[in-house]
C-alpha cells in the first residue's frame, strides 16, 4: 500500500504526481504482468543472459545502436 504526505499547502494535482511516481517505482504494475503468464525458469535465465550480453556489448561499442 502507497502512502503519500500530502501537505495541507500542497496541492492535489503535485500529490497525484507524487503518487503515480511512487508507484512506478514500486514496480506493481511489472509484477502484475509477469504473473498473467507462467515463464519457466530456463527461459527467464536464458533472457537474462542475453540482456547482459547485449548490455557488454553496447558498452564495449561492439554493437551500432
Amino acid at each position: 500500500m502507497l502512502i503519500i504526505d500530502s501537505k495541507d499547502c500542497e496541492n492535489i494535482d503535485k500529490a497525484l504526481k507524487k503518487y503515480k511516481k511512487k508507484y512506478e517505482k514500486s514496480r506493481v504494475l511489472n509484477q502484475l504482468r509477469d504473473r498473467q503468464s507462467f515463464t519457466k525458469p530456463s527461459i527467464r535465465r536464458r533472457t537474462e543472459i542475453l540482456k547482459a550480453v547485449y548490455k557488454q556489448q553496447m558498452a564495449n561499442g561492439e554493437l551500432d545502436a
